[in-house]
């Protein structure tokens, strides 16, 4: 029953195998269980009723709903459709004859009213109807109907797998078998209750695929290495000729760094700070080492204007040492790509900066030492497999990320790495200011809009996204730009995930060299851009992002 519109619907809601079904647990359970009289409603509840169909009304004014008007022995309520034929209204609800209806009740012009019932039955189908149902996450496009008809296809069709626990395990925690434990998480009597045994078996599963995932990962990247040892003299010399003064956090993270650069193991780190605690100058000390014991090193970032921006720092860092740099991603030039390839295969460069188009096939290093990953969040654990294999047996692999993660998170996470953090800031950072406002007092953020413009500040504005439909978030954010607009003209861009890439780079850039004043955002920006000049974020709904975020 899922063809090619219904798959696009799925994919929305980022659903493209039969696994992603399985996976996807109803988040909470309408009970349709007991039938109501009508004068038992209650507005906003979803209750299932047995009424009679009375009376059409049918108008012939285009946009306007149809509605039939139904009773029973206690009262009258209007059964509203908006897009309906009148052959199936008339199909679904014949006149004179006793129906179960199912949806959510309204009230409208003194009546009481379900617009587009979810469900419309015979009396003798209540039994498909009388149930407490689990409830999904549903996209534009999907109706609840659809979805448990495709999911329970799925569940209905489990295989039997064998028993990968051992037996005490099995005895102790009184566990059943993953296909009963899956279809229990469907049904309608764990109620969305996350401390029963199905759950925790499910969980018990996935911490324990993940860990041997991982110390297989661990094997393969902490395999012998057999490279040249050097020393620090380079990362020494960078340090004298900073204009600024390292914190006691990155001087302990380059020395755990170079310890593990100069061991007969293969280094896989994750390098965690917050925005601004100095990651990248970390990495680009430690990459000069290495390329001084006569290896090539890379750096990859996810988005074309962080590469970029890697790229301009690394030549202000490295100016006048004899380390060759380049730069690479989907926009380079053919021609200047294919001379940038051979210099690459050739060893004639020390440090290629880059996007994701860094670890494509066709590029193959001479001799590459270092591989650095700035935002990494954005790959998973085959992804980290891949990366450490690209430069072969002698190649380090460090992990950047802004992202706050729990130390617990961080062992099944990342347990095949180990973990540095850079907790201090630079010396030269201002305390963050944060505050809370009501959105009824928005009127008054224009004030400190204007102050920050006038000192020469730029501001982000963030809109939530609301919904998974690209029509919800779009206007929202539409909305705040017109606004904005309004009261501060041309210095306001706007950014959202349905503009092309292209485009989106050009407002980027337009908003880093000053041109506009405000860029009106969805969380599109989140991937670190290094924007020194805006000094101030507005976000809206701020309760709508979650932690990592």
């Amino acid at each position: 029953g899922v063809g090619g519109k219904i798959s696009n619907y799925l994919r929305s809601k980022k659903i493209a195998k039969i696994k992603d079904l399985i996976w996807d647990f109803p988040y909470s359970y309408t009970d349709r269980s007991n039938l109501a009289k009508l004068d038992q409603l209650e507005i906003g509840k979803i209750l299932t009723i047995k009424v009679k169909p009375t009376k059409y009304n049918f108008p012939r004014l285009r946009n306007l709903p149809n509605k039939v008007i139904c009773e029973d022995d206690k009262g009258k309520i209007n059964i509203v459709f908006f897009n309906s034929r009148e052959n199936y209204i008339k199909k679904v609800l014949p006149l004179n004859n006793w129906v179960i209806v199912s949806g959510k009740i309204n009230y409208f012009k003194k009546n009481y009213q379900i617009t587009n019932p979810s469900y419309i039955e015979k009396v003798e189908g209540l039994s498909k109807i009388q149930k407490i149902m689990p409830k999904y996450n549903l996209t534009e496009g999907l109706t609840e109907k659809m979805y448990r008809k495709i999911i329970d296809q799925v569940i209905t069709d489990l295989p039997d797998l064998n028993e990968w626990h051992d037996e005490s395990i099995i005895k102790q925690f009184k566990f059943d078998s993953w296909k009963f434990s899956v279809q229990k998480m469907h049904s309608s009597s764990v109620k969305g209750d996350t401390n029963n045994k199905f759950f925790k078996r499910l969980v018990l599963d996935e911490i324990i695929s993940n860990l041997i995932i991982l110390s297989k990962n661990r094997n393969i990247i902490k395999s012998k290495k057999s490279r040249k040892i050097f020393d620090n003299s380079i990362s020494n010399n960078i340090f004298k000729n900073l204009s600024f003064e390292l914190t006691h956090d990155q001087k302990k993270v380059i020395n755990e760094i170079n310890q593990d650069l100069k061991s007969d193991k293969r280094m896989f780190r994750i390098l965690q700070g917050d925005v601004g605690s100095g990651k990248t100058i970390v990495s680009l000390i430690t990459l000069a080492n290495v390329v001084k014991a006569g290896y090539q090193t890379s750096l990859m970032a996810p988005t074309d204007i962080l590469a970029k921006q890697h790229y301009e720092l690394s030549k202000r860092v490295f100016d006048k040492m004899d380390i060759k740099i380049d730069y690479l991603s989907g926009k380079t030039d053919p021609k200047k790509r294919k001379n940038i390839l051979e210099k690459i295969n050739s060893g004639e460069i020390n440090l290629l900066i880059g996007t994701h188009s860094l670890f494509q096939k066709k590029i193959k290093f001479k001799n590459l030492g270092y591989v650095v990953i700035d935002e990494q969040h954005k790959f998973g654990v085959k992804q980290r497999m891949d990366f450490a294999q690209k430069g072969g047996k002698n190649c380090d692999v460090l992990l950047m990320s802004a992202t706050p993660i729990p130390r617990t998170m961080m062992l099944s996470l990342y347990g095949d790495m180990d973990v540095s953090k850079l907790i201090q800031k630079p010396k030269a950072r201002l305390p963050i200011q944060t505050f809370s406002k009501p959105e009824k007092k928005i009127i008054e953020l224009i004030d400190l809009i204007k102050k920050n413009i006038k000192k020469n500040n730029q501001i982000f504005w963030v809109c939530p996204l609301i919904k998974e439909s690209k029509l919800v978030n779009y206007s929202s954010v539409i909305k705040r730009y017109e606004w904005l607009q309004n009261i501060f003209k041309s210095k306001v861009g706007i950014i959202h995930g349905a503009i092309k890439k292209d485009e989106k780079d050009k407002i980027l850039n337009n908003f880093l060299n000053k041109k506009i004043k405000i860029l009106v955002s969805t969380t599109v920006i989140e991937v670190g851009i290094d924007f020194p000049n805006a000094n101030l974020i507005i976000i809206e709904n701020a309760n709508k992002f979650g932690l990592a975020q």
